[in-house]
C-alpha cells in the first residue's frame, strides 16, 4: 500500500486543510496538559499534519509502513528546514527508544487495522510507548461515513496533471470497504503513466473502540464528534478519540 501512489498523493490532497488538523490536535493535546514535549504520529504518510506540529513546538517523530511515504515527509522536512525522525515501523508493533508524551494516528491511520487483534495490538503499543500520564489521540472515519457515503460507487476527476476512477466496494458482514483506484499521470512528454493502488478500511464502532482502548490499559476515554470537543455522534463522519496512560 502506498508504494508508487506515494508520488502523487500530496497533490491528491491538496485540498486537505493540514494547519486546521494541526490546530485543533494542539488544542486535543492541551486539553490532556501536552503543550510541548515528544509526540509520535503513527502512520504519518507524507507528514502532512507532522511538519505543522512541529511549527507548534512538539518534538515530532513520525512512523509509517511505507517507506515511499517517509521518504517524501523527509524530502519535506528538509525543504523547511526541520529535523524529524522518519521511522519505517508498523504501528501494531511500535517500539520507540524512550516513552512520548503522547501517540496520535490520524486521518485514517486505526481504519486501516482490520481485525481487533490488530486493533488491540496497537492500543497496547501506544501505550508501552507513552509516559505516565501521557496520551493516545486518534481519529477514525466512522461507520456512518464509510458505509452510507464512501458506500459502494463509483468517482472520478479529471485534473490537468492527472486522472483517476475511484471505485469503493461495502461489505456489510465484515463491515469493512475495498478502495480500489486507477490513477493516469501525465508525464513531462505529455504521455500518461497508469498506476492502481488497492486499499481496505473497516468501520470500527463506539463501543468496541472504547472496550479495546480500556482492554490496552488506557483509562478517560473521551470521543469527540467532528473536530470539536463536543461527544461524538453516530451521524458523524469522523470521530476523535483519546485517552490517557495512567501508569
Amino acid at each position: 500500500m502506498y508504494q508508487d501512489f506515494a508520488e502523487i498523493y500530496d497533490g491528491l490532497m491538496n485540498d486537505v486543510d493540514y494547519e486546521s488538523w494541526a490546530e485543533y490536535y494542539t488544542r486535543l493535546l492541551s486539553i490532556y496538559g501536552i503543550r510541548s514535549g515528544k509526540i509520535c504520529e503513527c502512520a504519518c504518510g507524507t507528514g502532512g499534519l507532522t511538519l505543522p506540529l512541529q511549527r507548534r513546538g512538539f518534538q515530532m517523530t513520525g512512523v509509517d509502513m511505507s517507506r515511499e511515504m517517509l521518504w517524501q515527509a523527509a524530502q519535506k522536512a528538509r525543504k523547511n528546514g526541520m529535523s524529524i525522525p522518519f521511522v519505517q515501523q508498523d504501528m501494531r508493533s511500535l517500539n520507540l527508544h524512550k516513552p512520548v508524551d503522547a501517540v496520535l494516528a490520524t486521518c485514517d491511520g486505526v481504519n486501516y487495522l482490520m481485525t481487533e487483534e490488530d486493533l488491540l495490538s496497537f492500543f497496547r503499543a501506544a501505550k508501552r510507548a507513552t509516559r505516565p500520564g501521557g496520551a493516545l489521540i486518534f481519529d477514525v472515519s466512522t461507520p456512518h461515513k464509510l458505509k452510507d457515503i464512501l458506500c459502494s460507487g463509483l468517482m472520478c476527476e479529471d485534473r490537468p496533471e492527472i486522472t483517476y476512477l475511484w471505485q469503493n466496494t461495502w461489505h456489510e458482514r465484515s463491515q469493512t470497504v475495498d478502495l480500489d483506484l486507477c490513477f493516469f499521470v501525465r508525464e513531462a512528454d505529455g504521455k500518461y503513466r497508469r498506476m492502481e493502488e488497492h486499499q481496505s478500511q473497516r468501520a470500527w464502532d463506539m463501543d468496541t473502540l472504547k472496550n479495546m482502548i480500556w482492554k490496552a490499559g488506557f483509562r478517560g476515554v473521551c470521543m469527540y464528534s467532528e473536530a470539536t470537543v463536543n461527544p461524538a455522534k453516530e451521524s458523524d463522519q469522523r470521530w476523535h478519540i483519546a485517552a490517557v496512560n495512567p501508569e
